[in-house]
């Protein structure tokens, strides 16, 4: 099971943009990519691992991560279980660059 929904700012006059995730799917999880803002993952449940910059850290139920703008960053899904989480983007739309 996999799910997201995806809600720009500029849509509805917010300065911020939001991807609702949901997945049970092990090792699921955006490539390589940073934007020129900040984003914040709020885990709401499950475990994803995450790298930003040049370090490596698990996240789970409760915790927050942000990334500071321009930071190299992607996750993977560890399971067991689903794994839901807000990305809030600092930014009335979303700007990727992927890097891989």
């Amino acid at each position: 099971m996999s799910d997201s929904e995806n809600f720009e700012g500029r849509d509805v006059g917010s300065g911020i943009s939001v991807i609702r995730e949901s997945t049970d799917v092990v090792g699921s999880g955006p490539r390589l990519h940073r934007h020129p803002y900040p984003e914040t993952f709020v885990i709401i449940r499950g475990r994803a691992r995450f790298t930003v910059g040049d370090s490596e850290r698990d996240g789970g139920a409760g915790d927050v991560l942000v990334v500071p703008a321009g930071t190299p960053h992607k996750f993977a899904v560890l399971g067991p279980g689903v794994y839901e989480a807000v990305h809030i983007h600092e930014s009335d739309h979303f700007i990727t660059e992927w890097l891989e």
